[in-house]
This record gives C-alpha cells, structure tokens and sequence, in this order.
C-alpha cells in the first residue's frame, strides 16, 4: 500500500486516538512526513506513525520496549505495542517540540551528545537486531544506482562507497563491540516534551539496535568533516559526549581512527540522496550538496588507512 492510500486510514486512526472518549473534534491534523519509509500525522497532542512497508513486527516491538524502559533518553511511546493498518504497523506517540530549524545557533548539540552516550552505555534488550545505520546508506547507494546513475556526480560518490570496508557497506555484520544504538541520529529526532520536564529526548526507533556506537557521531562528524559544521561546533558536541562518559571514542586520544569508517559512510549516503533527489526534482545540486559530493571526491582518492586526512 502507497502512502497516498495509507494517509487517509492514518488520519482517521490518530483522531480516534488523540480522542478516545470523546467526539472526534473538527480541528486540523498535520502531515509531518509522507514518504514510503514512514508517514507521520499529528492531530492535537498525538502522532501517529505508519512505518515502512517491510518493517519486522517482532523487531518494532523489541525497539518500542527500548524507548519504554529508557525514558529519560527516549520518547515513550503513547501504547506498548504497534497496530495494524491496512497492511503497515501503526505506533502512537505523544507530539514534542522540534528543535526550530530557525535558529541553528541555539541547536541542542550538546544535549544530543549528552544522551548519546547516555543510551550507549545501557544494556541492550536481549534479541534486539541490528542498528540500520549501514543498512540506510547501502539503500540510499542503491537508490542512487537505480535512478541516477548517470549523474556525473555519481562516480566520486560510487568510488568513496565502494573504498569502505564491507561492515559499513552492510555486507557483513558489524564487528565487536557492540553498544544500544539509535541509528540514525539528526538534529530532527531530537524533541522536547512537557513530561521530560522540557528536556530533550530522542525520537524514531526505527533503526535503533545493537552496533557500533561511533556511528551515531558520525553524521556530525561528516558534516565537521565535509566543512558544513563549524569546528566550535563540533568540539562542543564531542567533549559533551565524553564527559557524559559516551563509549564510542576515546576520553584522552584522537577520535577520528574510530570515526573516519561511519563518517565516510554516512557522507556517501548523503551525497547518493542528494543526486537521487536532485535528479528526481529535475533541478541542480545546491551549494550543500556539491560540498557533500566534493567530499565524497577526496574520500575516492585518499585510503582508509589515512583517517587522519579526511577531516582536514
């Protein structure tokens, strides 16, 4: 089932859901995302998510029990289960506050750091799968090889894929050790809700698992790297993770050994859904995007084994 033919159902359900034991009321609900990985509606102060097609039962529930036991790091989510709908599986959660993509200058990098290393230093939940993160950049590469691969800015991007060692292109799994992962860690799973008290949480399980926990660093630190996170930035982000006692890289050594493989990956899984979506819009690469792909260009011509040369 499309998200055009889920949408309508999924309105439906969280209306009944924000208000279960009175007439449903004539107020708007909110399209917060439409794609077929996920589509999101709020109505008043609940959210309901259909989540991908293809999405593991058993696997979503382990990953809802997670956000459940660890509400000081996590969402909760409203109902211990998922629902049914249609063919996709339905989760309810309480509507919190973004971070406001206006004001970059007061986002909450060190409170995403902070409960980082909070959740990589809980015991995973027993049978919980893998974290997706390698798993989301070997589909976006895939996307990007089935729609645009003719896009002369596709080969720098396919070279820096295919220079990555196999875990981080999801061929095998991830080596020891093992840590609770969020997966895909942005500054757009961060939200703040009054039962927080108003601190920040995490949101979206989707991709949470056991893994490496340096991949969860390793969007900002693609963005450090690529030159769109200003170094201030990044440095607040990364001692706030070690002083919050984060695993994923040294107390007192460089980080960048540990976090050049993710990194990389997470640049190439950037760039190959810039180009697809690019080439999808029929428009050209933005100034972001080009520096992305720039990037994915140096990685192509410099070895893994010479970390220490991407950031720089």
């Amino acid at each position: 089932m499309t998200t055009t033919d889920v949408l309508p159902a999924l309105r439906a359900t969280v209306r009944g859901a924000a208000h279960p034991q009175a007439a449903r009321c004539s107020h708007p609900d909110a399209v917060l995302a439409e794609r077929e990985d996920g589509t999101v509606v709020r109505h008043a102060d609940t959210v309901a998510k259909a989540h991908a097609p293809d999405t593991d039962p058993a696997h979503l529930a382990l990953r809802l029990a997670v956000a459940t036991a660890h509400p000081d790091i996590l969402l909760a989510p409203l109902r211990p289960d998922p629902a049914a709908l249609h063919g996709r599986l339905i989760t309810f959660w309480p509507y919190g506050t973004p971070v406001d993509p206006e004001a970059p200058e007061d986002a909450p990098w060190e409170d995403a750091a902070t409960l980082l290393a909070r959740l990589h230093r809980r015991r995973p939940h027993p049978g919980l799968p893998p974290m997706r993160g390698p798993v989301k950049a070997a589909r976006a590469v895939a996307r990007l090889t089935g729609t645009a691969a003719d896009h002369p800015a596709a080969p720098p991007v396919l070279g820096a894929w295919r220079a990555l060692p196999a875990w981080a292109r999801a061929e095998v799994p991830m080596s020891a050790p093992t840590a609770l992962c969020h997966g895909d860690l942005h500054l757009g799973q961060l939200v703040r809700h009054p039962a927080s008290g108003g601190a920040w949480r995490l949101i979206d399980v989707d991709d949470l698992g056991v893994g490496v926990p340096a991949w969860d660093l390793a969007r900002p630190a693609a963005w450090y790297a690529c030159g769109l996170l200003p170094s201030d930035v990044w440095a607040r982000f990364l001692d706030a993770y070690q002083r919050a006692g984060g695993p994923a890289v040294p107390a007192d050594a460089d980080p960048w050994p540990v976090l050049d493989v993710p990194a990389r990956a997470l640049t190439v899984q950037t760039a190959a859904l810039a180009i697809a979506k690019a080439t999808a819009a029929d428009r050209p690469l933005d100034d972001v995007e080009g520096a992305v792909i720039d990037a994915c260009d140096r990685m192509s011509t410099v070895p893994p084994e010479l970390a220490s040369d991407f950031p720089k």
